[in-house]
């Protein structure tokens, strides 16, 4: 087999047939012959198969030594809810046929096997598939708007509710310009009012993102250049928590610039500071260096902060997830920074790392690899 049949077989749509019969085996691969097919001769060969390959329906026998079908169904249906399964059966038992729709059988053929209803009967369950993958990717994404919804109107409301009751009380002449604290209120106003305005433009970034549909444009990036604006545009947020904010990287690096989208690259590394400096305690340091060997670069961002337990590790790249050490409930951010860096750096051949401990700070390292190189998700 040449190369190129070998790269279209994988692309195909891959089928487990199991049965006892040698004929019923070499039928499916002759009338099943547009898919991939996989044979076993019994229900525990068939897992082993399952164990170490992924595919996309088991078309198997009812009645075979060792483990029959029925007892492979629910083992399958155990190990993997979502797996197709057709029963292949000469019985038109009634019971048994329950029995296996309750166990989650997709369809079944009887047999003598009639070649048209074989062929017929895998591709209604393939469209099934697809119907239900369809309904699933619905659901999910109602969920996440829903969850999204309910997560703006949280955030918004506190910034809107401390401005809006501030210029309540001055209308109503409660506070005043000669009073005391006047200046501290109007100062957490204002402070109020950046952070509303960071939380829309955080918004429309993050709609920009999801909606956006055209093909990734990609451009020579300088990584050290890009830093060091990153890095300049964050020194007021560091300097007003007196945290240091340094960048020991000298461009360019690498000397052969990287294909990046500036915007998904850019976004990645500012995420990943503000992240550094927001959960850093006052006086603390933030730092950028890049690292360089003969097929990668990186970038590492480290800090001096809080640092994140080992249980919330798993959690940190999912949508809206935000580490919230002190249990406040008041974490500033919608949650969806991680998430996008990662993706947006995978989106360009990269990888994201965290590596963190509890009152040890946190060190999050971008990877490339080289224009020579292979790059890290291929």
């Amino acid at each position: 087999m040449s190369l190129v049949e070998i790269n279209h077989k994988r692309k195909q749509k891959t089928i487990l047939c199991v049965d006892d019969e040698p004929i019923i085996r070499e039928l499916c691969v002759n009338v099943l012959d547009d898919y991939h097919v996989l044979l076993a001769k019994d229900g525990l060969e068939a897992l082993k198969i399952l164990e170490t390959l992924a595919v996309d329906i088991v078309l198997s026998d009812v009645m075979m030594p060792n483990l029959d079908g029925l007892e492979l169904l629910q083992k399958i249906k155990e190990l993997q809810p979502d797996q197709a399964v057709i029963l292949m059966t000469g019985y038109s038992d009634k019971e048994l046929i329950l029995q296996a729709l309750k166990a989650g059988a997709d369809d079944f053929i009887n047999k003598p096997i009639n070649i048209l209803q074989l062929s017929t009967t895998v591709e209604k369950v393939f469209e099934k598939q697809k119907i239900r993958q369809e309904l699933a990717d619905l659901k999910r994404t109602d969920q996440l708007k829903s969850d999204f919804l309910g997560l703006i109107s949280h955030k918004l409301k506190t910034p809107a509710t401390a401005i809006s009751l501030f210029i309540q009380n001055i209308a109503e002449g409660v506070e005043s310009p000669n009073d005391a604290n006047f200046k501290q209120m109007v100062a957490m106003v204002q402070a109020e009012t950046v952070h509303l305005e960071q939380l829309i433009q955080d918004l429309l970034y993050f709609s920009d993102a999801t909606l956006q549909e055209e093909a990734l444009t990609l451009e020579p990036i300088d990584l050290g250049l890009l830093v060091d604006r990153e890095v300049f545009a964050l020194q007021p947020a560091a300097l007003q928590r007196q945290i240091t904010l340094e960048n020991t990287i000298l461009p360019p690096l690498p000397k052969e610039p990287l294909m990046l989208n500036p915007q998904r690259i850019s976004f990645a590394i500012r995420s990943l500071l503000d992240n550094a400096i927001k959960f850093t305690p006052e006086g603390g340091s933030v730092s950028i260096e890049g690292k360089l060997d003969a097929n990668h670069v990186k970038l590492l961002i480290k800090d001096t902060g809080i640092g994140i337990p080992q249980q919330e590790l798993a959690k940190i790249f999912n949508k809206f997830y935000q580490v919230d050490p002190e249990h406040t409930g008041q974490v500033r951010g919608f949650g969806l920074g991680l998430y996008y860096a990662r993706d947006f750096i995978r989106s360009m051949g990269g990888q994201l790392y965290i590596e963190s401990q509890p009152n040890q700070g946190t060190v999050a390292t971008i990877e490339f690899s080289l224009p020579s190189s292979k790059p890290l998700n291929s």
